[in-house]
C-alpha cells in the first residue's frame, strides 16, 4: 500500500497524467494537434530547451545554478557563425571550436563559484552579461546568416526522425546514466544534499563543482549548435530566455532547487509539458500575451508541489 502511495506521489507519474489530460483536451479542441507533423514540430521546438534543461538538471542536482546559459548560447552561436562566414572555416570544425568555447565558459563559471565561495546565482548572472556582451561586440548587433551551411543538426533527419530530437533523447539518456549509475553522479547528488558532509568525507567538492559547470557548459554549447543549425542565422541575443525556461522545466519535473532530489525522467517530462503547453496554446488560439502567465502559474505550482513535505511539517 505504501509503495502504491509513493508511486502516486511521484512527480513523473503526476506529470505523465497531466500531459495525457492536456493532449486529450487540446486534441478535442483542435484535432490537428495530434497529427504526425505537429508532433514532430513539438519535438523540434523543445529539442534545444531539452538539452539546456539536462545541463540545468546536472547543476541543480548538486545544488548549483547557472543563469549564464543564455550568454553561453548567444556567444557560442555567434562564434560559430563568424568562424564559418568571416574566416571560411569548415562548419563542422567551427562547431567543434564553438563547443570547446562553451566548455571553457562553463569552466570559468565553475572556477569562480568554487574558489570565491560566492552564490552561483549572482556569479552566473554576471557572467551571462559578460558572454552576451562579447557576442554583441563581435556582431555589432548585426544579423548574421550562415547561407544554408551547418544545417544538419537542426534540420537534418535520420530514418525520417529529426536529428535535433535524436540528440535531445540521447543527451537525456546519457545524463540519466551519469547521475544515477556513476560514482561521479552519486557524488554530485551527495554535494547537493549536504556539501559540508561531502567535503568532510574526503571528496574534493571544488573539483566536482568545476567539472559540473564545465560539462553543463558543454551541453549548453551543444544546445547552441542545434539552435544555430535550425535557425540558419544568428543575432547576439539569440539565447535570451533559455536559461530561465531550462531551470523552470527541471523544477516542473521535480528537480529540487536546493539540490539532491529529482530525476532526469522528471526533467524530460517537464520539457515535454512545456512543449505541449506552448504548442497547444497556439493551436487553441490563446493569445501570446497570456501564455507567459499560464507558464508562470505552472512553474509556481510545480515548486509548491515539490515542497509539500516541508509545508506539512511547518
Amino acid at each position: 500500500m505504501t509503495k502504491k502511495l509513493h508511486v502516486l506521489k511521484s512527480q513523473s507519474v503526476i506529470l505523465s497524467v497531466v500531459i495525457v489530460i492536456l493532449v486529450a483536451v487540446i486534441s478535442f479542441v483542435n484535432p490537428r494537434f495530434l497529427t504526425q507533423g505537429n508532433i514532430i514540430t513539438i519535438g523540434q521546438q523543445i529539442a534545444v530547451l531539452g538539452i539546456a534543461t539536462m545541463a540545468a538538471t546536472m547543476l541543480l542536482k548538486s545544488g548549483l545554478f547557472d543563469l549564464s546559459s543564455a550568454g553561453n548560447i548567444s556567444l557560442t552561436c555567434v562564434l560559430v557563425a563568424l568562424l564559418i562566414t568571416e574566416y571560411g572555416i569548415s562548419p563542422w570544425l567551427a562547431g567543434l571550436l564553438g563547443l570547446l568555447g562553451s566548455l571553457v565558459m562553463g569552466g570559468i563559471n565553475g572556477v569562480i563559484v568554487s574558489k570565491t565561495k560566492t552564490p552561483p546565482l549572482i556569479i552566473t548572472l554576471g557572467m551571462s552579461w559578460v558572454y552576451g556582451g562579447i557576442a554583441l561586440v563581435l556582431t555589432g548587433g548585426v544579423f548574421t546568416s550562415l547561407g544554408g551551411q551547418f544545417s544538419f543538426l537542426g534540420r537534418g533527419r535520420i530514418f525520417d526522425i529529426p536529428v535535433s530530437i535524436l540528440i535531445f533523447v540521447a543527451v537525456s539518456i546519457v545524463v540519466h546514466f551519469v547521475l544515477r549509475n556513476s560514482r561521479y553522479g552519486r557524488r554530485l547528488t551527495a554535494i547537493g544534499n549536504n556539501p559540508e558532509v561531502t567535503y568532510l568525507s574526503g571528496i574534493n567538492v571544488d573539483r566536482y563543482v568545476i567539472a559540473n559547470y564545465t560539462l553543463s557548459g558543454g551541453l549548453v554549447g551543444l544546445a547552441a549548435l542545434v539552435l544555430l543549425s535550425r535557425l540558419g542565422s544568428v543575432v547576439a541575443t539569440v539565447g535570451v530566455g533559455y536559461e530561465l525556461r531550462a531551470i523552470a522545466a527541471a523544477i516542473i519535473g521535480g528537480i529540487s532547487i536546493t539540490g539532491g532530489k529529482g530525476s532526469v525522467l522528471g526533467a524530460f517530462l517537464g520539457v515535454i509539458l512545456l512543449g505541449v503547453l506552448s504548442n497547444g496554446m497556439n493551436m487553441v488560439g490563446i493569445h501570446s500575451l497570456y501564455q507567459d502567465i499560464v507558464l508562470g502559474v505552472i512553474v509556481v505550482s510545480a515548486v509548491i508541489m515539490s515542497n509539500l513535505d516541508k509545508i506539512r511539517k511547518v
